[in-house]
């Protein structure tokens, strides 16, 4: 559906809304992922607000609102580089969160996040097959609001059917979310491990409707491959790698199972994500430079004939400028580290070593965001592994930070010891702030390539994303650093350690920085991992040729990394899209195309409700747990409470079978 461009799509009001939801989105995703390693996607709840408070505005419109989710959800993303930064802090080497250094970091990283994703667009949006679960969610999100506000008479009862569908999923989901997250009386998950001998399997499944309707967006193929991945990793790696240790003292199976699945089997994931990303990045080499060659050297109007105005990018002009402007702040904040903590150094090597780091950002960067905007096309942004990202990224920066203290010897001084690690951990802070851009920036793209958004004001207003959310991170860390501390890392000597916040992702990358420069990180896995990930490149290139299928590489990477309750559950739903498609199939010989296409409509209004309940009950809860500062101030039961995972289980199959008959039965 494409609408004629407006003339108030970028209007100042906008502009002013997006970056005050972007103060509320970004703390409280950077209290989420400090406290339990997770954020949320931030682009529907930021469209529904948007609606709400646009509503009263009778110039509004649907690509104004566009335009403020993109603006929001760029600079709730951004966060992400908490998985990263907060490691400065537990090395010991900051003390606080220096505000402009943090700031220029989050905005030249994201900056640059953006302007990669620019040429990535016609190739991986507009051509491309893949799903964007969010990013499809958010657009029915503005049509099915904008066609309610505009109805004519005529029209009224086929929309309100379709803002019916919306909210039956969005208030499915939003009371799970109400009762798990914050009365806590439903489990969100359940586990069952099976012990055999000296090792144990795992069968779990998670009970999120966000991951059942991003399931039920992705398709089948990609579902049976993070299904591939879930029983390698559960049924093969963790049990063979379990037997060959000998558990410590008072140490459980299940326990060790979970020490090997966090400490070595998601590095053959993250081998299996490195090497899928690679080849991805070379099949789509062609269309991507081809879409840069086509990038116009200035902004075309569909006035003047030349383009459609809703498929003009960025000029190239601007993206130079704008990309040189931010390598230069990077440039400066990089030298400006490396200055004030390696002294051991000439101003000479100083500047050698901060112009290679950004290269090797820059660079990374690019492959960073090609590789990203894949995985969030597939699983989406909420269940695509960023972490997984970082550390590969962490990795690739050791391994040319150690070469260079050894092959260059005025680098060895300024590297030796924890210097080389947190130099790591400062860069890696940039690619991942990168990373997450890129990660959302595609999904809102698709957003508006739905809703027939500009894309050129969509990217200039992701940049105005990036700045306000990069000033908003530092102060927020502060607080959250100064009021909790983070494991092993406490400001002060009178704080107690139960109530850190975990910041699990940092640990994490300083472990694995501190690993590559002492010389204990177990490579093995990582080599494992890409052996692996090239037969399913093979296997994914012979089903393809055959015309039997496909197994997405990257999905099968996808369930190896991350935990069994989100990629069982996003299998869940690609077979629930298998059973409606199928039943479809069925019914509509004798009910005909009008009614499979209705019924098609309704199971995309359906997940995206789902999507979009999740998501505005996890920023509520969040705000609550943020305002009173406790770990469950909702909660109506203790930890203790059993019946929650079966009652959650219930509710799932409840909200799973209704789906199904209000798409099918209808």
């Amino acid at each position: 559906m494409q609408h004629p461009v407006p003339q108030r799509e970028f209007t100042l009001r906008g502009v002013l809304l997006g970056a005050l939801i972007t103060l509320a989105f970004t703390a409280a995703n950077v209290y989420l992922g400090l406290k339990v390693g997770l954020t949320f996607a931030s682009a529907i709840p930021a469209a529904v607000i948007s609606m709400a408070l646009l509503y009263k505005f009778k110039d509004s419109n649907i690509l104004e609102n566009n335009l403020v989710q993109t603006q929001a959800s760029a600079a709730g993303t951004l966060s992400a580089v908490i998985f990263v930064i907060p490691g400065l802090v537990m090395m010991g080497l900051w003390t606080g969160f220096p505000f402009w250094q943090t700031a220029l970091i989050c905005a030249a990283g994201g900056t640059l996040g953006v302007l990669y994703t620019i040429p990535l667009r016609r190739v991986m949006v507009v051509q491309s097959a893949l799903p964007y679960p969010e990013g499809v969610a958010a657009a029915e999100v503005l049509r099915v609001g904008d066609a309610q506000r505009h109805a004519e008479t005529a029209d009224s009862a086929q929309r309100s059917g379709a803002m019916r569908e919306l909210g039956w999923g969005t208030g499915m989901a939003a009371v799970f979310g109400l009762f798990s997250g914050g009365f806590r009386l439903l489990g969100d998950a359940v586990n069952f491990w099976i012990p055999a001998g000296s090792t144990v399997f795992r069968v779990a499944a998670g009970f999120s409707p966000a991951l059942l309707a991003a399931g039920y967006l992705m398709g089948m193929a990609a579902g049976m491959a993070v299904l591939l991945g879930v029983v390698l990793c559960w049924f093969v790696i963790v049990p063979w790698l379990t037997a060959g240790i000998t558990p410590t003292d008072g140490q459980t199976l299940v326990a060790l199972a979970s020490q090997v699945w966090s400490q070595k089997a998601k590095f053959v994931g993250a081998g299996v994500i490195a090497i899928a990303a690679l080849w991805a990045l070379i099949t789509l080499a062609g269309p991507i430079v081809a879409a840069i060659r086509a990038q116009p050297a200035r902004t075309q109007t569909a006035s003047s004939g030349k383009r459609d105005e809703t498929d003009v990018d960025m000029p190239r002009s601007w993206m130079l400028m704008i990309g040189l402007a931010a390598l230069a702040v990077l440039f400066l904040v990089v030298n400006h580290f490396i200055g004030a903590h390696m002294t051991a150094l000439s101003v000479g090597s100083r500047y050698g070593l901060a112009a290679l780091c950004v290269m090797f950002a820059a660079l990374f960067g690019f492959l960073v965001a090609a590789a990203c905007g894949y995985m969030a096309g597939l699983v989406g942004s909420s269940a695509s592994p960023i972490s997984g990202i970082g550390i590969i990224a962490t990795v690739l920066m050791g391994l040319t930070l150690l070469a260079l203290s050894t092959l260059v010897p005025s680098f060895h001084e300024g590297l030796s010891g924890d210097l080389g690690v947190v130099l790591v951990l400062f860069m890696v802070s940039v690619i991942l702030a990168m990373a997450a851009i890129s990660n959302d920036n595609l999904q809102d793209l698709k957003t508006g390539y739905i809703v027939g958004a500009t894309p050129w004001r969509q990217q200039v207003v992701l940049i105005i994303g990036c700045l306000v959310g990069a000033l908003v991170i530092p102060p927020v860390l502060d607080l959250l650093y100064n009021a909790y501390g983070f494991a092993g890392a406490l400001p002060r000597a009178d704080m107690d350690p139960k109530l850190a916040l975990e910041a699990p992702q940092a640990n994490l990358m300083k472990q694995i920085s501190s690993g590559i420069f002492t010389g204990s990180l177990d490579w093995s896995m990582l080599g494992t991992g890409v052996v692996l990930g090239l037969v399913v490149i093979a296997l994914d290139w012979l089903l393809r040729k055959s015309g039997r299928g496909a197994l997405p590489p990257l999905a099968v990477g996808l369930g190896i990394y991350l935990p069994p309750t989100i990629g069982v559950t996003l299998t869940i739903g690609a077979l629930l899209a298998f059973c409606i498609q199928k039943a479809l199939k069925k019914f509509g010989e004798r009910k005909g195309a009008a009614w499979i296409a209705s019924a098609e409509e309704r199971g995309l209004l359906l997940a995206s409700g789902l999507i979009v309940g999740e998501s505005l009950m996890g920023l509520a809860i969040a705000a609550v747990i943020g305002f009173s500062g406790q770990n469950a101030p909702l909660a109506l039961v203790g930890d203790g409470f059993g019946a929650a995972p079966w009652l959650g289980l219930i509710y799932f199959i409840a909200l799973t079978a209704i789906f199904y008959r209000r798409v099918v039965t209808r």
